[in-house]
């Protein structure tokens, strides 16, 4: 089948029932599945889902995620294309983007977890991807925002990336996840709560008017197009911090344009690179997207992406230690505008 924008999705089955998604160019031959022999028992994921009666939180138990697998060597690596003697999630001999369930869910029966492999070249990142690549990776994000966003057990579509081990990741792979999360998280609801105060003050969207004066003041702009702003937000928390907002407030990835997934590849490879340049290697981030809810508040929201680092110099890790971890106060040891002069001055 085609999804909008002329991509070519394929969709079949891994051994246990899980779905696996196939994205290729248009104008890529008709792809014919492999079967997965791997012959893999029905998960069995032991979820629970929990509200701290202190702060309101839902707090999610995923008990089996703690048998995942953890840094495999690259020659066992389960998101690489199979190949003999190594079947993995992805039966074929090669691929240019694969989605499929996680089989460690953070969440079971309501919700759903996705893993989204940008490339089968185990060796590369996001950053080394071709603009087309990255432009077939941000149509996947739409397709799935799309069929995600329909279901009745989900709220909220959150893709997001985690690289480097500094971060936690689990398989060095270039791969993201999604999370359709059954209920709003905590940071989204505070973020509504601050939109739906400035609405009824000012008349008009936060995330809107932010852009505009982060555009208009110009010192923390790292990068530009015609449809998208790169910048340093002006009270960042996170050592390297840099949001990327579209010119025009939309809900979600499914909703952009031609034009702006085109603008929106062209500038985050832009960043990314000037990330890597920081301090002359690949430098550790999150990538999260911040989609509107599916239902509620849905006009407060602002479709963005946050792209953070807790590098805070080429040898030092920013941890959250007392301030932050216990009382959620942020103590930041660069200041905005200097972070985004430095980025700026990568890129040259």
């Amino acid at each position: 089948m085609n999804t909008p924008r002329g991509v070519r999705r394929t969709d079949t089955r891994l051994s246990d029932g899980r779905e696996l998604i196939y994205y290729d160019p248009a104008d890529a031959p008709a792809r014919a599945p492999l079967e997965d022999t791997r012959g893999l028992p029905a998960p069995q994921p032991q979820v629970e889902l929990r509200t701290d009666p202190l702060t309101g939180d839902v707090i999610t138990y995923a008990t089996h995620r703690n048998t995942r697998t953890y840094l495999p060597p690259a020659d066992q690596c389960p998101l690489c294309a199979s190949k003999p003697g190594n079947p993995t999630e992805i039966p074929d001999l090669d691929y240019n983007v694969a989605v499929f369930e996680n089989r460690f869910p953070s969440f079971a029966g309501p919700g759903r977890t996705e893993v989204v492999c940008f490339t089968s070249d185990h060796n590369r990142s996001f950053t080394d991807l071709s603009q087309g690549q990255a432009r077939l990776v941000v149509d996947t994000w739409a397709d799935r925002t799309a069929e995600l966003g329909a279901r009745d057990d989900v709220e909220l579509v959150f893709p997001f990336e985690n690289r480097g081990r500094e971060i936690g990741v689990t398989l060095s792979h270039p791969h993201g996840q999604i999370y359709a999360y059954p209920f709003i998280p905590p940071r989204m609801q505070n973020l509504l709560r601050q939109a739906r105060k400035h609405q009824e003050v000012a008349g008009s969207n936060l995330f809107a008017d932010v852009l505009a004066a982060e555009r208009k003041e110009g010192t923390r702009v790292v990068a530009e197009n015609g449809n998208w702003t790169a910048f340093v937000p002006e009270a960042a928390r996170w050592p390297v911090e840099v949001h990327l907002y579209p010119h025009r407030q939309v809900g979600g990835i499914d909703e952009l344009s031609v034009g702006e997934r085109d603008d929106f590849a062209e500038l985050y490879l832009d960043v990314l690179s000037r990330f890597d340049g920081l301090y002359g290697e690949p430098l550790p981030y999150i990538a999260a997207w911040h989609q509107a809810p599916v239902r509620i508040d849905r006009e407060l929201g602002y479709l963005h992406l946050e792209l953070l680092s807790i590098r805070r110099a080429k040898d030092k890790i920013k941890y959250l230690a007392g301030s932050e971890s216990g009382m959620g106060a942020f103590i930041s040891d660069t200041r905005p505008e200097d972070v985004a002069d430095t980025l700026r001055k990568a890129g040259q």
